[in-house]
């Protein structure tokens, strides 16, 4: 059965809107999701995970881990719908352990929300995310938090991040504060002051806004005439020496879009909200081996981004997260799994409130859905409707960290087996075997040792394995590509150790930088590869 013409797609996805957010931690990136879902109809009370007393926990961190630490350890969705638009916020890890995680997600984002804490700025794991979206020229929008709280000249942030990052910005509100702090932004298009009233409720319900225009009297009369000259004086400012708007260089990445707020008091959300769903991109192209996907070519195609066992630990399911590129996704449809052949039906799509979950019909460009999978899909891999599309690979990085995992109770090997691949196939760490007389030793990887404890809470918890880990002392890793006996040659009787991954792919652990550079001396007839092959 033909699917729909490209241009009644067209009109599906013209509302429809995929953007993750990126932050360093403490920036208040899972409070910042949290009151989007607030404003967008999603949940009706935002919790805070600084809250540990409070009656519930932020929506987005669903994992038993998450709000134990208070912080987010891996990637959620959240869809809902405000006022037509069709939303999909993908919440990422903020902590630079999961690293990961974060990249996978935002190649299923179309565009991304840079937070900044008002105090500190550009910081390192920001900027780390930022060359990510750079390199896939993703337009960037960025929100500056925290405004309730003294921070720095927003005039100096502007300047720092332009400096910092070499991406332009153009304020499009702008923090309005008096003797007793921040009370509204400045709307630069409309020439208009919101003014906020903060509720007793710590910002857990809407707020409420007063427009009033900028030369309006009255102004002068509610923040003095100081605050009123000020703001003016700053705006003006902007016109003359701020980056101009430009839509262009907002869909080519190379300006952003400035916001002002507090994700705490809900100060500056709603306007941010309705002006970035305005201006994002709907979805975009895709690409694929030798072509380009459009959004709006008629054959289902989409690809699986992540994978996350034991959402539901009473059924030890397995969940499947699919971007869908093009075309139109119905229930039980057939597709052809590409790096196999197979043909697979998706059967019970659901799509997420985080772990909350409702089965669908349809879905189309731009929404990401979850397909309940018995361990068939691979992140990275590609569905389609005849099987010929293959989308561009997510590369696995070499981990950082290894250690060797000890079993406590031996007769649990079958159990640990399993964990480990399922945990592995999600992405929450590295799996990799050692050759030994007794068989295989399994060797974890990490980027950083937040995932180990993450790792052997999620062991225990979801399949009721007790290990401990022991570090190895290796910290620079590389797959390694060649003739076999040369690669058993390099690491024979030296600070060097050969681990097999889960594919039967070598590779080379060394001590340190100046290890692998005199391993790559000493074999120029050997590949060493960052990622995996």
């Amino acid at each position: 059965m033909p699917g729909p013409d490209p241009a009644t797609i067209a009109r599906t996805i013209a509302n429809r809107r995929t953007f993750a957010i990126i932050s360093h931690p403490d920036a208040g990136k899972t409070t910042l999701t949290e009151k989007l879902l607030l404003y967008g109809g999603a949940i009706h009370l935002a919790g805070s995970v600084k809250a540990r007393r409070a009656a519930r926990h932020a929506t987005s961190d669903w994992m038993a881990l998450e709000r134990e630490r208070g912080i987010s350890v891996t990637s959620s969705v959240m869809q809902f719908a405000w006022h037509g638009w069709q939303v999909n916020l993908l919440d990422t890890p903020g902590h630079a352990d999961f690293s990961e995680d974060t990249y996978r997600t935002l190649v299923a984002a179309d565009s991304a929300v840079m937070l900044l804490d008002n105090r500190r700025g550009v910081e390192e794991r920001t900027r780390q995310l930022f060359e990510v979206c750079k390199l896939r020229r993703m337009p960037i929008f960025t929100f500056v938090n925290k405004c309730d709280r003294p921070g720095g000249n927003p005039l100096q942030l502007i300047s720092d991040v332009e400096a910092d990052l070499g991406l332009q910005v153009h304020p499009v509100t702008w923090p309005v504060l008096t003797g007793a702090g921040f009370v509204g932004v400045a709307d630069r298009r409309r020439r208009e002051v919101l003014l906020f009233d903060r509720g007793a409720d710590h910002g857990a319900r809407l707020v409420e806004a007063r427009r009033v225009p900028l030369d309006d009297a009255s102004l002068t009369d509610v923040l003095g005439s100081d605050t009123v000259a000020s703001v003016r004086e700053e705006l003006d400012l902007l016109e003359m020496a701020g980056a101009p708007w430009s839509e262009e260089a907002i869909a080519e990445g190379t300006l952003s879009p400035m916001y002002f707020g507090s994700a705490l008091t809900n100060f500056g959300v709603a306007p941010f909200l309705e002006d970035f769903l305005a201006h994002a991109p709907a979805p975009l192209p895709r690409e694929a081996e030798g072509r380009t996907i459009a959004p709006t070519d008629p054959d289902f195609t989409g690809f699986v981004f992540k994978i996350q066992a034991n959402m539901d630990p009473r059924h030890r399911d397995r969940i499947a997260f699919v971007r869908v590129c093009s075309g139109h996704f119905t229930a039980g449809m057939t597709t052809v799994l590409s790096r196999t052949g197979k043909t697979l039906r998706l059967a019970q799509p659901q799509q997420f409130l985080a772990q909350e979950r409702t089965e669908i019909e349809e879905a189309w460009p731009g929404d990401v859905i979850g397909i309940l999978d018995r361990g068939n899909l691979r992140v990275s891999d590609s569905l389609s409707e005849k099987g010929d599309v293959e989308f561009l690979g997510i590369p696995r990085f070499a981990p950082a960290l290894f250690s060797r995992v000890v079993l406590r109770d031996p007769l649990r090997r079958k159990h640990l087996d399993t964990g480990l691949r399922q945990l592995a196939e999600e992405g929450a760490v590295q799996v990799f075997y050692q050759d030994s007389m007794a068989g295989p030793v399994p060797i974890v990887g990490a980027v950083g040792q937040l995932q180990f404890d993450v790792l052997l809470h999620r062991l225990e918890a979801e399949y009721g394995v007790r290990a401990t880990l022991e570090p190895l002392a290796f910290r620079v890793a590389r797959w390694i590509r060649g003739d076999d006996d040369r690669i058993e040659r390099l690491v024979e009787g030296r600070s060097r150790l050969r681990l097999y991954d889960a594919k039967g792919g070598s590779i080379l652990l060394c001590e340190d930088e100046w290890a692998l550079r005199h391993a790559m001396e000493a074999a120029p007839e050997l590949e060493f590869l960052e990622a995996a092959p």
